[in-house]
């Protein structure tokens, strides 16, 4: 297992890094890694029958999605077959990553592992989207330029969509702040790590970025409020989003405030925005059951088109109405159930005893999948493939075991020791 946990911190790492695995390249190398993953896992399953497999009820929906896909294009239920072949590989490559890690990411030892890794690239990741947008405006990588037009931030073309990849990051390093999720000498390393990615986002000029993300903190300070946890750790909590606020106006708060005032060339006006979900939801009207096709908005949108600018339009710039005119009502019957399922799982987890890091990765978790809910309102982040399968990673933490807390026994010769017991809550499938 843990060559397997190896690769599948490698292959998220690769999705980002590879601009987002929006490239026909970088697609055929996220899906065969998930694929050859996933062998390597039966195999070990084969060989190793005391090894368990863990299923979640979260799984049912989602594989229920990708079944609405396969009988589009087993029954001709698509306008664009090509198109549906293609989408449908994405979401399997990182559906299959986000089953991979349930399996592999289970003990408290693990699950400390996940953590750290995601704490690192984040802030690996935060500092060279910093470092790039001070000194190379129209390259990403400082090499390539950008012949389609484009809004970099970092390795990805639309700046809007690296919000999102801070949206779904950022809480990791601020939960564990807020529930003591480690030692408390570890605190001011956690901190800097965790203040770097709160200032890419901000350093995006991404207005749904930014929103969604104090939606986040609000959310964080409710689940506070909620549990009414002598133990949370609000000042230190409060001065990472100082430092990351002060940090910001050092290096240009007027660039961020202007975003908010003034409309920039080549932006989606708020007409635009109006037409093409309406467009988005006529296509949906005509195809009411199982919708045009999975991935084939951008074939059959020019239809329905009332607003003409040149343009290709390719997402509907919000998830759920793209969803719905692809797939469907039955595709969103699937979306509540995973939501539904998700948030109910999420619950459960939040009321046991448990230990400080299982309570901090749990709400890292929600907290994250709730943010990038909110920013897929006006945009298409899960549509990006290095998105979509770290949120389905963010997914797969809220739905991990509960992990007891360390419990203080009395060995034989009086004295006492500390034991760490993980108590692992399965998901009811």
């Amino acid at each position: 297992m843990k060559v397997l946990r190896v690769c599948i911190c490698l292959l998220i790492a690769f999705s980002v890094l590879a601009f987002g695995t929006v490239e026909v390249w970088s697609e055929s190398i996220l899906e065969t890694g998930a694929a050859l993953l996933f062998l390597w896992w039966a195999m070990l399953v084969f060989r190793h029958r005391e090894i368990e497999i863990y299923w979640s009820a979260v799984y049912w929906p989602l594989l229920a999605f990708l079944g609405i896909a396969t009988l589009q294009l087993v029954f001709g239920a698509t306008a664009y077959p090509f198109f549906t072949g293609v989408a449908l590989l994405k979401i399997s490559a990182c559906s299959l990553l986000f089953f991979l890690t349930g399996q592999a990411f289970r003990s408290r030892h693990d699950l400390r592992i996940l953590t750290w890794f995601l704490l690192y690239f984040a802030f690996a990741v935060s500092v060279f989207g910093i470092g790039q947008n001070f000194t190379s405006h129209y390259e990403l990588y400082w090499y390539r330029p950008l012949s389609g037009g484009g809004d970099p931030f970092g390795p990805y073309v639309n700046r809007n969509d690296f919000a999102g990849l801070m949206e779904l990051l950022a809480p990791v390093g601020l939960s564990l702040m807020l529930f003591r999720g480690v030692r408390r000498e570890q605190m001011p390393f956690v901190g800097i790590l965790t203040v770097a990615p709160i200032v890419a986002l901000v350093m995006t000029e991404s207005r749904g970025g930014i929103a969604s993300f104090i939606f986040e903190i609000g959310l964080l300070s409710l689940i506070v409020y909620v549990k009414r946890s002598r133990k949370s750790q609000v000042i230190p909590f409060a001065i990472v989003l100082l430092a990351a606020l002060l940090t910001v106006g050092w290096l240009g708060a007027n660039r961020v405030l202007d975003r908010f005032a003034i409309h920039h060339a080549g932006e989606l006006t708020s007409n635009r925005r109006v037409t093409m979900l309406e467009g988005t939801w006529h296509i949906f009207l005509d195809y009411p059951f199982i919708g045009c096709g999975l991935g084939t908005l951008v074939a059959v949108y020019p239809r329905y088109e009332t607003y003409y600018d040149g343009k290709i339009v390719d997402h509907a710039h919000d998830d759920y109405v793209e969803a719905l005119a692809e797939t469907g009502i039955a595709g969103g019957i699937c979306g509540i159930a995973f939501f539904l399922l998700l948030f109910r799982e999420a619950r459960i987890r939040l009321i046991p005893e448990q230990s400080a890091l299982s309570q901090s990765i749990h709400v890292a978790g929600v907290t994250a999948c709730s943010g990038i809910m909110v920013h897929s309102l006006v945009d298409f982040n899960l549509h990006i493939p290095a998105n979509g399968l770290v949120f389905l990673i963010m997914v797969a933490i809220t739905t991990a075991p509960v992990l007891e807390r360390r419990k203080t026994v009395p060995s034989p010769e009086g004295s006492y020791t500390t034991s760490a017991i993980d108590f692992r809550l399965h998901p009811s499938p």
